[in-house]
């Protein structure tokens, strides 16, 4: 592997699915698996997956499930567009699944977006064929994508034919554990052939609508083949009809001479804008589009213009940790790029590369908006417009709790309603057991959290008074209602939540769910309280006593924020360590060595409990940081801050002693799990801060989750471990409102470089184990203040400056 180029030297059927999820490609707007142009879904060995999705592109349908309807929100595999398939004769397909592989490389460049596979395959008749593709989803125009596909003959010769399809009748099926739920969400409404005004061969086109949410897809496909770059006549037949549109071309092999053809597609939807309809507008677009050159080029330049922005440079050789951070940012902007500025989608927390979760959106942006707002803050505001507008809802889900202000869900999806799965599946027993994890409350605080962040960031003054206020207070407003007054204790509680832990659901025994004080809530609503109060401070005051009136909001509301911001209940028990919630210290301890010992890969205890008739409710144990969560998202000096505002004592001593006590009891069932871990030890233990770092690095690229990956990327992971780079190794710290510097470098880092955005200022800044330099761009024109270790100036465009550590 190099610094830009994802490798694969050999074909492994049983890895392909990792693959194609890998080496998918998207720009935004929509994704393609990295699946084999020959392949539909195997539903035999299951190797192979193709796939499509668009960004938020959900469907709801209903399945009796354990003898009661069950109703679910899925991500939508819409029709194929890859199919470009060559035989020869007598009908041997010609491609790497469908014959013995004498030579194998598969590439996927980064830097320009591109997927490539050069194979040298035998089929059983022992016709050797050279069989080379090239393959990209327009990063320029998101409408568009396109295939070239070369046919080299090396040892016979003989007539081959090339189809090219279409594929509308295609299901959902991406997920094993979802396969007993219905699967077919798409109705072909029409297919046929066309002629255009620009090509004069003729062209197909398929339309598909989404049966519930009666979404419209159109995708329309053009062909030509070529001969030493010239495009020559081959006998050309089309079918036009049926689920599966079809172009044939067909011509004679020689020996020794390639033959390439290059596939064309235009997608569009209902939902676009400036069109008048959407199959009219793909028709239009493929008859215009430029060659698979042409639309390559622009292609790069798309790209070009987003490193420049977003790459991120360290000197690691080892463990190819350049290479993997340019995968993890190369997918997060195939999620979420300037082309998803004017769509309604949110965050996904396993992207739109696979069926995993749904498509839904979660938490993880708690991850991933830090990045994009230091490097693509439109983006990031985009990701905050999608909970604004489903504000309305989650009010009215408040309503319906009892409760005052905006309670967001867990799980959320097309319109903000709660997509948390009724029951779900555990593999290891294959029962469907009841899920209680729409409970997480704890997302509300992740989005106001990120709300104010992205203003700290970006110094982005409207969008605070126009989306970013009004979400934090209705937050606030739904803790406020949420925390009761323990007049024997002198303060507030919150009862019957679930923190990110995931793995306690309720009290042992127990017939109520939910947990009471979970600690990291509780720390969070007091950080709230506070956070809303200096937000609507932070207002015009026009726009705030618009938005007081408006919401109702009064002094004696208020009040009661500041009261609880100070009297928030925090568990502790033995020496000092923070009680994951209440009643934690009760649990049963767990027999790790025991388990390790008896299942090996113990990632996923609740599903092994399960299995045995057990619960992890009973046990000392997590599946992710919870507690630690507050030592993420906050340096050591600032938690200290936040405890004894609520009269608590934080000791520097007790970092070390709750991180030390909670890590022996997490088993890493999360990938963001070893990404917590790396940031919170980076600063006391950078070698095993960098251990941890590595298995977050290599979680999806080698699939260290039992498999999770060929479902689907794990978004969060991936952004989180370049934020890793860009704000924990630099020390990066914007909450005081300087540009505040202090790094830590780990394992065999000497060296790393960012390029940020910090309220308009674009700065490049270089961090190794003995200095800090900084320049700042020109076109801007006021200086920023920038603080490293205590050097504190200000930084002046076009201006260069080094500190010595």
């Amino acid at each position: 592997m190099q610094d830009w180029t994802l490798v694969y030297d050999s074909y492994e059927p049983d890895q392909q699915k990792l693959r194609e999820t890998l080496c998918t490609l998207g720009n935004g707007y929509f994704c393609t698996r990295g699946a084999f142009l020959s392949v539909a879904a195997d539903m035999v060995n299951d190797q192979h997956y193709p796939a499509t999705y668009l960004a938020g592109g959900y469907n709801r349908l209903q399945t009796e499930i354990a003898d009661r309807m069950i109703e679910n929100e899925d991500l939508v595999n819409c029709p194929n567009w890859l199919p470009l398939i060559a035989r020869t004769e007598d009908g041997q397909i010609i491609d790497v699944p469908h014959a013995q592989v004498l030579k194998f490389r598969q590439e996927l460049d980064v830097k320009v977006g591109v997927l490539r596979t050069d194979a040298i395959i035998k089929d059983p008749s022992g016709r050797e064929t050279r069989v080379q593709t090239e393959r990209l989803v327009s990063m320029a125009d998101h409408h568009m994508a396109a295939i070239r596909l070369s046919i080299t003959p090396l040892n016979w010769e003989g007539p081959i034919s090339v189809e090219s399809a279409i594929d509308g009748g295609v299901i959902n099926y991406g997920v094993k554990r979802y396969r007993d739920l219905a699967s077919r969400h798409l109705n072909v409404l029409a297919s046929r052939s066309f002629h255009g005004t620009t090509s004069e061969d003729e062209m197909i086109s398929l339309v598909a609508e989404m049966t519930q949410s009666r979404l419209r897809i159109a995708l329309a496909a053009r062909m030509q083949v070529l001969r030493e770059g010239r495009a020559f006549d081959t006998e050309r037949v089309v079918d036009g009809t049926g689920e599966r549109p079809t172009e044939t071309l067909s011509y004679v092999g020689v020996t020794g001479v390639p033959i390439t053809l290059e596939k064309v597609v235009a997608l569009y939807t209902g939902k676009d804008i400036a069109i008048s309809e959407p199959e009219i507008a793909a028709q239009e677009a493929v008859d215009v589009a430029p060659d698979f050159d042409g639309l390559a080029e622009a292609h790069a330049r798309a790209w070009s213009m987003l490193w420049r922005r977003c790459d991120t440079e360290v000197n690691a050789t080892e463990l190819n940790v350049q290479l993997i951070l340019r995968v993890h940012i190369f997918h997060l902007l195939q999620t979420m790029s300037h082309n998803s500025i004017d769509l309604d989608v949110g965050t996904p927390a396993r992207g739109w590369s696979g069926e995993a979760y749904r498509g839904h959106v979660f938490w993880d942006e708690l991850y991933i908006l830090p990045f994009l707002d230091f490097r693509a803050p439109a983006i990031a505001r985009n990701m905050l417009r999608y909970r604004y507008n489903r504000l309305p809802k989650a009010r009215q889900t408040a309503r319906a709790a009892g409760l005052a202000g905006a309670m967001f869900p867990w799980q959320s999806g097309s319109d903000g309603r709660e997509e948390s799965q009724v029951v779900h599946l555990n593999p290891k027993s294959g029962r469907w057991v009841p899920d209680f994890s729409w409970q997480q409350r704890h997302v509300n605080l992740a989005i106001a959290y990120n709300a104010w962040q992205h203003y700290l960031t970006t110094g982005d003054h409207l969008t605070l008074e126009i989306q970013g206020v009004e979400l934090i207070v209705e937050v606030a407003r739904l803790f406020a209602s949420l925390a009761t007054f323990n007049a024997e204790l002198g303060r507030y509680e919150i009862h019957q939540v679930m923190g990110p832990d995931e793995y306690h659901e309720a009290y042992p025994d127990s017939d109520g769910h939910g947990l009471n004080n979970n600690a990291y809530t509780n720390v969070m609503v007091s950080w709230l309280m506070e956070t809303a109060r200096i937000a609507l401070d932070a207002m015009d005051v026009i726009r705030r006593e618009e938005l007081q009136s408006r919401l109702g909001l009064t002094d004696e509301e208020t009040a009661r924020w500041s009261d609880i911001e100070t009297k928030m209940f925090v568990p502790f028990h033995g020496d000092g360590i923070i009680s994951q919630f209440e009643g934690y210290e009760n649990l049963q301890e767990f027999d790790w060595d025991g388990y390790r010992a008896k299942y090996g890969d113990i990632q996923r205890l609740d599903r092994i409990l399960e299995a045995e008739g057990d619960t992890s409710d009973r046990y000392k144990l997590s599946k992710q940081a919870d507690v630690l969560m507050l030592f993420y998202l906050f340096n050591k000096e600032k938690v200290a801050a936040l405890f004894g505002k609520l009269g608590y004592e934080f000791t520097p001593e007790m970092w070390d002693r709750n991180i030390d006590y909670y890590m022996a009891r997490t088993s890493h069932g999360s990938t963001l799990s070893y990404l917590v871990h790396a940031w919170v030890l980076a600063r006391t233990r950078p070698q095993q801060a960098w251990d941890f770092f590595v298995k977050a690095l290599s979680s999806d690229i080698h699939d260290i989750q039992g498999g999770t990956t060929q479902e689907g990327i794990h978004l969060g992971l991936m952004t989180g471990t370049v934020d890793i780079v860009q704000r924990c190794l630099t020390g990066l710290d914007v909450s005081t409102g300087v540009l505040q510097l202090d790094p830590c470098l780990i394992g065999p880092l000497t060296q790393l470089k960012v390029r940020t955005r910090f309220k308009g200022h674009s700065l490049d800044i270089v961090v190794t184990a003995n200095a800090v330099t900084i320049h700042a761009d020109q076109g801007w024109p006021e200086p920023v203040a920038v603080d490293i270790r205590g050097n504190a100036f200000e930084l002046k465009p076009d201006e260069t400056r080094t500190v010595t550590l």
